[in-house]
C-alpha cells in the first residue's frame, strides 16, 4: 500500500517538475500520504467487534499535483471496534438515583420489595431469568437487555400494585381490609406500544414462580394463532391446531414439571380425538380416558406424545387446573390482543373464495380465553 503512495507521489512530482521547472518538489506530499497512512493504521490496542471504515485526510498539495493524486485521498482501512465487558452486577458508584436515593434495589425475590422502592431498578442475571421463564422472554425485554447491556428491569408502582392483588389472593391477611374488598381475580393490562405490559406480565410470573404458584405462561399469544395445521373439530363447529396445542404442553412442562407430578386429575370423563398433525383421524378410535390415579403430568406427557390427542388434552388440562387446590394457579397471557381478532387460517367456502376463521373459533384459544 505504501509503494502505491510512493508512486502516485513520485508521478505528481514529476509533472509539478515539468512545468514549473523547479528544482525540489513540494515538501508535503509524501508527508501527507505517510500521515494519511499512519492515521487510518490500525491501533494495537483494540479488540475484536465490528468493523468501521475510516477515510483518511485530503492531501494538501497544488492544483496540477490533485488530479494525480486522487487516487488517495480516499484512502480506507478497516480496524476492529473495541467491545467493553458487560458490567458487572453491581456497581456502587452507578447506584444514585433522583435525591440521591439508591437507584438499583438489591433483593433475590420481587416478594421483599416495598412501595418505598418503586421507581429503582432489579437487577437479575441472564441465567435467572431464563430459569424462571423458559418459555421465552418477551422481545421488549430481550431488546431492553441488549441496548442497556445489562438485565435490569425497572419496579415501577403498578407492578407492585399487581403483585399485592395477587399475594391477597393467595395469602389474604387475618384483618379484612377495604384493598381485600377490591381484590381482582382477572386483570386485563392495558396501555400504548412499548409501555411496559410484557415485562410487566414478565416481572409477574417471575414473583410467582419464586413464591411456589403454578404458573401457564404464554410469552407469545400470536403464536396460537399462527401457522401449523388445522383441522375441523370432527365433535363441534370450532377447528383444532394440534401442533400449536403440543408446543403449549410441552412449555407448561418446561419449569412445572415437578408440581404436576405431584398433583393427581380429578376429571376421567373421556377425551376427544381430532386429527393429527398431518397424520389424519385415528382408525377405530375416538376418545381416549386416563387411567385411575393418573396425574396432571401424566395427561400432559399423553397430549405430547399422541398430536390427535393434544388439543384435547389442553382442554381438559384448562378445566383441571380450576379445580387445584393445593397451589395457588396464574394463567399469565401475553399478547392476549390477538385472541379477539381473525387468525392466519382461512376456510374454502368455494372453488375460488376463503372465509377467515376468528381466533374465537380456534379450540385452544376458546377454551382459554374464557
Amino acid at each position: 500500500m505504501l509503494g502505491s503512495f510512493l508512486r502516485s507521489a513520485g508521478a505528481a512530482v514529476a509533472t509539478h517538475r515539468r512545468n514549473s521547472s523547479l528544482l525540489s518538489p513540494p515538501p508535503g506530499i509524501l508527508s501527507v500520504a505517510s500521515r494519511s497512512y499512519a492515521r487510518a493504521k490500525t491501533p494495537k490496542t483494540t479488540s475484536k467487534g465490528g468493523k468501521v471504515m475510516v477515510k483518511g485526510p485530503r492531501s494538501g498539495g497544488g492544483d496540477d499535483a490533485a488530479g494525480d493524486s486522487s487516487s488517495t485521498e480516499d484512502m480506507s482501512a478497516s480496524f476492529e471496534l473495541p467491545t467493553d465487558p458487560l458490567p458487572i452486577t453491581y456497581d456502587p458508584a452507578l447506584d444514585v438515583g433522583p435525591g440521591g436515593r439508591p437507584l438499583f434495589s438489591i433483593t433475590e425475590s420481587f416478594n421483599q420489595l416495598t412501595h418505598k422502592q418503586a421507581n429503582t431498578y432489579v437487577d437479575f442475571s441472564l441465567e435467572e431469568w431464563n430459569a424462571k421463564l423458559p418459555e421465552g422472554l418477551p422481545a421488549g425485554m430481550k431488546k431492553e437487555f441488549e441496548e442497556t447491556r445489562r438485565c435490569a428491569v425497572m419496579v415501577r408502582q403498578s407492578f407492585l400494585d399487581l403483585r399485592d392483588n395477587f399475594r391477597r389472593i393467595s395469602s389474604p391477611p387475618l384483618r379484612p381490609s377495604n384493598k381485600n374488598s377490591n381484590v381482582k381475580k382477572q386483570i386485563v393490562l392495558d396501555g400504548p406500544v412499548s409501555c411496559g405490559k410484557s415485562i410487566t406480565l414478565a416481572m409477574l410470573v417471575h414473583w410467582a414462580r419464586c413464591e411456589g404458584w403454578l404458573v401457564l405462561y404464554v410469552p407469545r399469544g400470536k403464536d396460537w394463532t399462527h401457522g401449523g395445521f388445522f383441522y375441523r373439530n370432527p365433535y363441534g363447529d370450532l377447528w383444532d391446531t394440534p401442533v400449536q396445542a403440543a408446543k403449549i404442553l410441552q412449555d407448561f412442562l418446561k419449569f412445572n414439571e415437578a408440581c404436576l407430578q405431584k398433583l393427581p386429575c380429578q376429571i376421567f370423563d373421556p377425551i376427544s380425538l381430532g386429527e393429527g398433525a398431518g397424520v389424519g383421524m385415528m382408525k377405530g378410535v375416538d376418545s381416549m380416558e386416563m387411567p385411575e390415579g393418573s396425574t396432571l403430568f401424566d395427561l400432559i406427557q399423553t397430549g405430547i406424545a399422541y398430536t390427535h390427542a393434544s388439543v384435547g388434552v389442553v382442554v381438559r388440562l384448562r378445566k383441571e387446573l380450576s379445580l387445584v387446590k393445593d397451589v395457588p394457579v396464574l394463567l399469565a397471557i401475553d399478547q392476549y390482543n390477538n385472541w379477539f381478532t381473525f387468525s392466519e387460517y382461512e376456510e374454502p367456502v368455494t372453488v375460488r373464495s376463503t372465509r377467515p376463521i376468528h381466533a374465537k373459533e380456534l379450540s385452544t384459544v376458546n377454551n382459554m380465553a374464557d
